[in-house]
């Protein structure tokens, strides 16, 4: 890569005086002002695929948008830790630092989020904002006026629509979010090497008629919700290029389909692209094949029978000794058809902490005869909705590992 646009954020590497042999830093990021903030980057790092953080942690300009934009707790997660998993092939864990989004901020995402207007709908907005401006004595630009009012992604609807009409046009677009990575350079300064933006689209359309009606349902199809999120896709890096600090740096885009809002399951990133520093048209998508799988379904009993019979001969022989036994969940994930990760939750009755380490021992047992090695796996055994064990096991590993909770 060529050099990226340099943010202002000062590296000290005093390791003697550091916490923990952290390497911290000084940021200043207005060159203006001239009190600099002492901060640190972590030496340790949890894994391979993890990124460092820089501290004291700055959070999103767009903070607390997702929660209001996207129903399902699993989608949240899912798009957040999986746009950092699918942005490791081009920003290193081992090079870049991670911070959350600095540059779409709250004000800006609603914009985008929102429906564009009808050609009815600018020119009446247009008239009543101009006719405004004019008695306060201000000058007028028209046009102007009407570039600001067509910032929404989202199919523009009628203001008399009907059900029909939302149908045709479903709101796609449920959240943009962004991801910034910052590289050490030579000097001792950091800069902003790259950004990742997730765009995440509906599965579900959920919608009203009217205040206080009934709500409605329709599904988008997988390649109508892709054809479409590309084509937004496009109109997002037109911004993010105008945006000052973000015209020059590589941009990773990634289209993630939500699950339905009741899913226990989290939906999937179905592809993703990469734009080139100083580059403002989408080339060439790559396709991503990830899927979440719940445990006991149809799904899974069609798909992946293997994988579905072991859980379910793990729940059969719990069920043989331990009468309180209510049934388990499984979730896999799967890439490019093969199993990744396994979570199985085990909700049961305890009535001591005896019961929990006997329940926990003949898990164990069972997990070492029923499940193979080339996937990581996690069991979490509850009660009363209360973690009371985990046992957890990485890929490749012959034992797995337990913690009995106190």
């Amino acid at each position: 890569m060529k050099k990226a646009a340099a943010i202002l954020l000062s590296v000290l590497l005093l390791a003697s005086c550091a916490p923990n042999k952290n390497d911290e830093l000084v940021q200043n990021k207005d060159s203006k002002e001239k009190k600099e903030t002492p901060s640190i980057v972590p030496s340790y790092q949890l894994s391979d695929s993890t990124y460092k953080i820089i501290l004291p942690f700055r959070p999103s300009k767009a903070r607390g948008v997702i929660d209001n934009q996207i129903a399902n707790r699993v989608d949240i997660d899912e798009l957040e830790e999986g746009l950092k998993r699918h942005s490791t092939d081009e920003f290193s864990p081992d090079d870049y630092y991670f911070e959350e989004g600095q540059y779409l901020t709250e004000d800006m995402v609603y914009d985008w989020l929102g429906r564009n207007l009808t050609k009815k709908q600018i020119d009446k907005e247009v008239k009543e904002t101009a006719d405004k401006k004019r008695k306060e004595g201000y000058t007028v630009d028209e046009q102007e006026i009407r570039d600001g009012l067509q910032n929404g992604l989202n199919p523009p609807i009628a203001e008399d629509a009907k059900e029909k009409d939302y149908r045709d046009h479903p709101r796609y677009l449920s959240h943009i979010l962004e991801q910034d990575y910052l590289r050490k350079k030579d000097d001792d300064t950091v800069e902003l090497a790259g950004i990742s933006i997730g765009l995440a689209l509906k599965s579900v359309y959920r919608f009203q008629t009217e205040i206080g009606g009934p709500y409605y349902y329709e599904k988008i199809p997988k390649a109508e919700m892709e054809k479409n999120g590309k084509e937004i896709a496009q109109k997002v890096v037109d911004r993010v290029r105008k945006i000052k600090g973000l015209k020059n740096v590589p941009i990773v885009i990634a289209l993630y389909r939500e699950e339905a809002q009741d899913s226990p399951v989290a939906g999937d990133f179905v592809s993703k692209t990469i734009v080139d520093e100083g580059e403002t048209q989408i080339g060439k998508w790559n396709k991503i094949d990830e899927k979440h799988v719940l445990f006991p379904s149809d799904n899974a009993k069609k798909n992946h029978f293997d994988d579905n019979q072991a859980i379910k001969s793990f729940g059969d022989d719990i069920a043989k000794y331990f009468p309180n036994y209510v049934g388990i969940v499984g979730e896999g994930f799967y890439v490019n058809k093969d199993l990744q990760r396994l979570t199985i939750r085990v909700p049961i009755e305890f009535y001591g902490k005896s019961e929990v380490t006997g329940f926990t021992q003949y898990a164990y047992g069972l997990i070492q005869e029923k499940f193979p090695e080339h996937y990581d796996l996690e069991v979490q055994i509850s009660s009363n909705e209360k973690l009371e064990s985990l046992i957890t096991r990485e890929k490749g590993d012959k034992k797995p590992v337990v913690h009995i909770l106190h």
